[in-house]
């Protein structure tokens, strides 16, 4: 797309949007009264060494200002959730966020949904998705978009839909790539064991294309023997990152009990190496080989925390989260996993409808828990660096 018409897009949409942008982001005021900052390329963004721990953080309740001085580190990714597409209130809060990262230093991790429906995801959606970005990396945020993630699972309306997501996925990149400068995008299913996850309210079903296409091994039916991934992957030219959902949720179905995590569970199930009390999954492929390290891709975990309810039990919620935190941080992670480049704790205490309870995944909610978790952090944790300084000049 060429400048002037870049310009023009991003000049109408302020305009749609009086006051959301504007306020927030300097990208939507005239050429004299901001400094467009320099936001890294996606290779530039990735690390060297060891991997990005970030947040994914409840706005409501923490600034990224707080988290780091809680923990004593910036926080080099925040993850922040959005419909597309987007709505004035969706845009609004995306800057926001975008607007704390700047100031904080990192990337913001932009997850978008389309809660209603792939097709809405069109090249005009897409460019809209890209002004809003254009104007953030303006402002000195770096941006990695992670679409529709946990596609494979049957919970959201964008699940088991297999030709549909891809061509979303790669109209929504050419987008991105036509109107930002360095926006990155994510690939990010949900971890393959309990796959084809039977009884969501958008499950594949018996007789439609979808079915077929999912029906990887060609025997007529969807079932665990069948590939959890490759179906719904969009190409190596419009993925940057490969991520994975990877929660302990305790140890078997149908959860809702604090339990220890086994031993070599995080890199086990990464690897389609599991088996032990949850089942045995090593029918589920290799993902950190067959989608990072195969394809040189930078594998993130956007999304990871310990299954914790607090009742006082005997195992103790503490050593519940740690013991899962130090598989993820431990030496083993940078030495046996080195494509593994981003991970993000979810600090988050949320109703959890599978358990009917309330669960606290949080590593904030007392000093105990936070004093451990930084003791724990490695030295191959990549932090925020010092932010730029986008401030408005005239």
């Amino acid at each position: 797309m060429h400048n002037h018409v870049k310009r023009d897009r991003r000049r109408a949409l302020c305009a749609t949007l009086a006051g959301v942008i504007v306020v927030l982001v300097g990208g939507c005021a005239g050429p004299s009264s901001f400094v467009a900052c320099i936001v890294p390329s996606v290779a530039e963004a990735i690390p060297r060494d060891g991997a990005l721990v970030g947040i994914n953080p409840d706005w409501e309740k923490h600034t990224l200002e707080e988290y780091a001085a809680a923990i004593g580190h910036r926080p080099a990714v925040a993850v922040s959730f959005a419909d597309v597409p987007m709505s004035s209130t969706d845009i609004r809060n995306v800057v926001a966020a975008g607007e704390q990262v700047a100031r904080n230093g990192g990337m913001l991790l932009l997850t978008l949904e389309p809660k209603l429906g792939l097709p809405t995801v069109t090249s005009a959606v897409a460019a809209d998705v890209a002004t809003v970005i254009a104007s953030m990396e303006d402002a000195g945020t770096t941006v990695v978009v992670r679409f529709a993630h946990e596609m494979n699972g049957s919970w959201y309306a964008w699940g088991q839909q297999p030709a549909e997501y891809i061509a979303a996925f790669r109209t929504l990149a050419e987008g991105l790539r036509q109107g930002t400068r360095a926006t990155a995008m994510m690939w990010a299913p949900n971890y393959g064991g309990g796959y084809p996850f039977t009884g969501g309210a958008f499950e594949a079903q018996g007789g439609t294309d979808e079915f077929v296409s999912l029906d990887t091994n060609g025997d007529g039916a969807l079932t665990a023997s069948d590939d959890p991934y490759a179906a719904y992957y969009p190409g190596d030219d419009v993925v940057d990152w490969v991520g994975m959902s990877l929660y302990h949720w305790g140890s078997t179905h149908p959860w809702g009990q604090n339990e220890m995590p086994e031993v070599g569970k995080f890199a086990q199930q990464l690897t389609g190496q599991y088996n032990g009390l949850g089942g045995d999954d090593t029918q589920v492929p290799n993902f950190y080989a067959l989608y990072g390290a195969d394809k040189n891709k930078p594998v993130a975990i956007p999304e990871t925390a310990a299954f914790v309810v607090y009742r006082g039990d005997a195992a103790g919620e503490l050593a519940i989260k740690r013991a899962w935190w130090q598989q993820i941080f431990s030496e083993e992670t940078v030495t046996e996993l080195p494509a593994l480049r981003m991970i993000n704790w979810f600090e988050w205490k949320k109703f959890e409808p599978e358990v009917g309870e309330t669960v606290d995944w949080t590593i904030l909610s007392d000093r105990s828990t936070r004093e451990s978790f930084v003791a724990d952090l490695p030295s191959w944790a990549q932090f925020a660096s010092e932010p730029q300084d986008c401030s408005p000049h005239d």
